[in-house]
């Protein structure tokens, strides 16, 4: 039925695939660690303004939009475009930013997690526009800060910019599957208080990290308590950070606290997994609380939310789904899988909190996020514009039914 619209597609893709390729590799050479994407975003604007964009602008948080078409329905292609920092450079056997290109494979902080999906989504919306086939929507690329506190980006989006989509495909690798959904989390800190004395008489004081110790074991034993669901699979607990005041190295400290990433599944809510670190951290003189994210953003913008991400999942019946299976195969000649990240995304925000339907599309692997390997099939990232450059047709065609 499309068959002449995927080769006019498909075509213009190939015609610009150095171009994609090259995108690729400029905007991962822009170091964006942590929400400092300032001068990856002017680089993503500057493309989507030669590439003839409707409208192309920053939010009120900094983040990139670009604009195409005016349409009654709202699609909008998610990408965060920073990476977390670089740990130890040592580890690297490339230059993180440069990367290197072998075997088919692009190697390069970022290049997988997620600037991978950029090029794509953003020379899809243009060759849309060029055939026509922005009609129905009007379409966004939202290229944005997450790295530091997933969902918050879009939270504002919606709230301070009044942008809010019907639908969302986020760019997160999924191996070229289309994904439903995720475990949400809830991050917590639990302080332990002590009395401070010299070290050379312990006796006389109370040691927090000693008592801390003990909360920490009993965090390690849990886990039974935790519910499985059968598509997002069972929540679970880890201790992410540790640090404590002291006087001196030679004196008791009077105060430690850790950070706690608790991944929920279905059934689990923040409340339930508070009370369950409260059971063991309280008896042992531990105060839990949910923590706050208030960081400011590089434009110095301010959107503060409690540090909790729902779990969610879009059913698989759900036509959001069905259209991006559908797309797959129609472009490809093959089916696609489907699937959940074990990570988290902006679909916590997106799906998780404002109910908008949401699915994730996008070349690479997770596994290789946030290590000296982060990567993506060069084929893939190809590929994808494809992908996004088609979707919103076959997504009207299924509306209209």
């Amino acid at each position: 039925m499309h068959e002449e619209t995927i080769k006019k597609i498909k075509a213009e893709v190939e015609r610009h695939r150095e171009d994609i390729i090259q995108f690729l590799r400029d905007i991962v050479a822009i170091p964006s660690p942590n929400g400092n994407i300032k001068a990856v975003a002017e680089r993503i604007g500057q493309e989507m303004k030669k590439l003839g964009f409707d409208d192309v602008f920053l939010d009120s948080m900094g983040n990139i939009v670009g604009r195409i078409g005016n349409g009654p329905k709202v699609l909008l292609y998610d990408s965060h475009i920073d990476t977390v920092d670089i740990a130890d450079s040592g580890q690297w056997q490339w230059d993180p930013y440069q990367g290197k290109l072998e075997n088919g494979i692009f190697y390069g902080l970022g290049a997988g997690d997620e600037k991978n999906s950029t090029p794509g989504m953003v020379y899809g919306l243009k060759i849309m526009k060029d055939l026509g086939l922005s009609r129905d929507f009007t379409l966004y690329y939202f290229g944005n800060i997450e790295e530091i506190c997933d969902g918050v980006a879009p939270n504002s989006l919606v709230v301070t910019d009044k942008i809010k989509p019907d639908f969302v495909v986020i760019g997160e690798p999924t191996k070229m599957n289309i994904y439903r959904g995720h475990r949400g989390r809830v991050e917590m800190k639990v302080t332990t208080k002590g009395r401070t004395c010299h070290a050379s008489a312990p006796e006389r004081g109370v040691n927090a990290v000693y008592k801390m110790a003990e909360i920490i074991k009993g965090i390690s034993q849990m886990g039974d308590e935790f519910i499985d669901d059968p598509f997002l699979g069972k929540g679970s607990i880890a201790v992410t950070d540790i640090h404590c005041k002291t006087p001196s190295i030679n004196a008791l400290p009077d105060e430690c606290f850790i950070y706690i990433d608790r991944r929920l599944t279905f059934g689990e809510t923040q409340e339930m997994a508070v009370e369950q670190v409260r059971k063991v951290a309280a008896p042992l003189g531990g105060m839990v609380e949910v923590l706050e994210f208030d960081e400011p953003s590089y434009t110095g913008f301010v959107f503060k939310v409690d540090k909790y991400f729902p779990a969610w999942a879009l059913p698989e019946d759900h036509l959001l789904v069905q259209a991006g299976l559908k797309t797959y195969e129609q472009l490809f000649g093959r089916s696609t899988g489907i699937g959940k990240w074990v990570f988290s995304t902006n679909g916590t925000y997106w799906m998780g909190k404002a109910g908008i339907p949401a699915i994730g599309f996008g070349p690479g692997d997770e596994v290789y996020a946030h290590t000296v390997l982060d990567q993506v099939p060069i084929e893939d990232v190809v590929r994808s514009t494809e992908f996004y450059a088609f979707f919103p047709t076959v997504l009207s065609e299924m509306l209209a039914k």
